[in-house]
């Protein structure tokens, strides 16, 4: 069964922006006579608030975009992620990192990345090395490892708050295909070198935890905007050294046999594999995607002026190509007519032509 997930960062109200995804996704699932399910991202301590948690759990339900089981937030998972991080780091494959951001861009050249910061490794330890021999899935890999090497900004919690945690990245093409976008190839080791999966301030990296949950909430599809498209390759590779191995004879690697790690923390069986589908981006009049700045696109303005949930699902629906007009509707009378061949790849621009 296909199983969806809306995975908000409870940092302000949603905005149009946000409702689009969350109906492409949620449309996704159903259509398919999935399940969609809720989590929380509210791992900055700093800018998440739990009432904004709980508007947007109102906003969906309102909207008519009701999710399955119960909500799971991220703040309560903590002793989840160690114990997937103290898996990274026991395979050798984390270190602390004591770079500041000046001393991480002055190793960028000019326009090298188009806005991306590549970490160049300068707190990568000297010993680390390439193993043949290592586990990992069908990336055909060669996954360096540092030999007797603990991170101390988690082992015993000791270090938290001098360094954050890098993982070590192969030097190899990630190959996928993204359901909307089509087939990329990207090297982890130039799109983005060794990344974060835990803050100095101890906080969870957006990429250690999502692909940890994912896994354990056994979501199989991922419906998301396109400016996260390519944190793709990251969460494959990561998800294939935590929950993938190879199967083979006196521990000699055999291709194409994989089967999931055993945890007895997952609830449900960890798929092996999961679709992505990224969505184009709504931008505001000036070209730039829709930000929680843009009031005049959030929930809170548009429900305040006497906007319906049909009013603004009509609309969201006429722009995701899937109806003629932008007539009221609600998302239960667009599950028929919900097809991702619909849906346009160009980001899409919301002038003054439009209004609610």
């Amino acid at each position: 069964m296909t199983r969806g997930r809306f995975a908000p960062s409870p940092t302000g109200r949603m905005h149009l922006g946000n409702v689009f995804c969350a109906l492409l996704s949620w449309l996704s699932a159903k259509s398919k006579g999935g399940e969609w399910v809720l989590r929380i991202e509210d791992l900055d301590p700093q800018r998440s608030r739990r009432e904004y948690a709980l508007q947007l759990m109102d906003d969906l339900q309102w909207l008519g975009l009701p999710w399955d089981g119960e909500p799971v937030w991220q703040s309560q998972r903590g002793h989840i992620y160690e114990e997937y991080l103290h898996r990274l780091t026991e395979m050798g494959l984390t270190y602390p990192c004591y770079c500041t951001r000046a001393d991480i861009m002055a190793t960028q050249a000019p326009h090298e990345t188009d806005g991306r910061v590549v970490y160049k490794g300068t707190c990568r330890p000297k010993d680390v090395i390439s193993d043949a021999e290592n586990d990992v899935a069908d990336t055909a890999c060669r996954v360096p490892t540092a030999t007797n090497h603990i991170s101390p900004s988690i082992e015993g919690g000791v270090g938290v708050g001098l360094a954050t945690t890098r993982l070590i990245v192969p030097d190899c093409t990630i190959p996928f295909t993204d359901g909307h976008y089509g087939q990329h190839d990207i090297n982890l080791a130039e799109h983005c070198g060794d990344y974060i999966i835990r803050r100095k301030d101890g906080a969870w990296a957006y990429q250690l935890a999502v692909v940890v949950d994912d896994a354990l909430m056994g979501v199989t599809e991922i419906v998301r905007g396109r400016d996260l498209l390519l944190s793709s390759p990251q969460q494959i590779h990561l998800r294939e050294l935590l929950f993938l191995k190879r199967k083979g004879e006196n521990g000699k690697r055999k291709t194409n046999s994989l089967t999931p790690h055993p945890s007895p923390l997952t609830p449900h069986p960890s798929p092996l594999t999961v679709n992505f589908l990224h969505h184009p981006l709504l931008c505001n009049a000036e070209g730039q995607r829709l930000c929680k700045r843009d009031k005049s696109m959030d929930l809170g303005y548009l429900r305040d002026k006497g906007t319906s949930p049909q009013e603004i699902i009509g609309l969201l629906a006429h722009l995701a190509g899937l109806t003629d007009t932008p007539a009221p509707i609600s998302p239960q009378e667009l599950i028929p007519l919900f097809s991702w061949d619909k849906v346009p790849t160009e980001d899409i621009l919301l002038d003054h032509r439009i209004t609610l």
